[in-house]
């Protein structure tokens, strides 16, 4: 649904071909989609056929026959339609990453603390990228800032969990490991 949102209002903003689109997506949305290109045109197709998009041809000169998407009144309808669902909604969010903290009382402490300092330096690299991105106009910006409220938020936690020194789970923190069985009251 959100990948049909996001191509509904890209092309709501301009007609475009696919390229165009495509390129436009991975030079501005990357933080918001991981729509891959052959995705993309298969949903364009997908849409065309349900009547929510138009497709003409053009031909530059020499050059092959470009396809050119452009938005439909009935488009226009599921564009506002899926943008208050989307609005409306929360989606939990998943930390892939987070698979190896479930594991992370596996390892000694020192090992611990060095593999999360590492993943807070290419947190730091990325949170400094993306204050280096130039303001965008619009709300496109908030897409720019929640990732970096989000970078922020997440570099705190893990600053915090390496200072403590250990992990939270290793048995001198008090804590016990999830991987243990509760010991039997028999």
């Amino acid at each position: 649904m959100d990948d049909r949102l996001l191509l509904l209002g890209i092309l709501r903003q301009s007609e475009m071909h696919g390229y165009q689109l495509y390129d436009f997506i991975e030079r501005n949305l990357t933080a918001c989609t991981n729509l891959k290109k052959p995705s993309a045109y298969f949903l364009l197709s997908k849409m065309e056929a349900e009547g929510l998009i138009n497709v003409i041809e053009t031909r530059s000169g020499n050059r092959p026959p470009r396809k050119v998407y452009r938005l439909t009144a009935e488009g226009e309808r599921v564009f506002w339609q899926l943008l208050e669902e989307n609005l409306s909604r929360y989606t939990p969010t998943v930390f892939p990453g987070d698979i190896g903290l479930a594991f992370l009382d596996q390892l000694p402490s020192e090992q611990a603390i060095s593999l999360l300092q590492k993943r807070r330096e290419a947190m730091q690299a990325h949170l400094e990228q993306l204050e280096a991105v130039p303001p965008h106009r619009g709300s496109a910006s908030l897409l720019i800032h929640h990732q970096i409220h989000h970078l922020r938020s997440e570099l705190a936690w893990l600053e915090s969990l390496i200072a403590k020194g250990l992990n939270p789970a290793h048995p001198a923190a008090g804590e016990g490991s999830i991987w243990q069985q509760p010991e039997s009251k028999a």
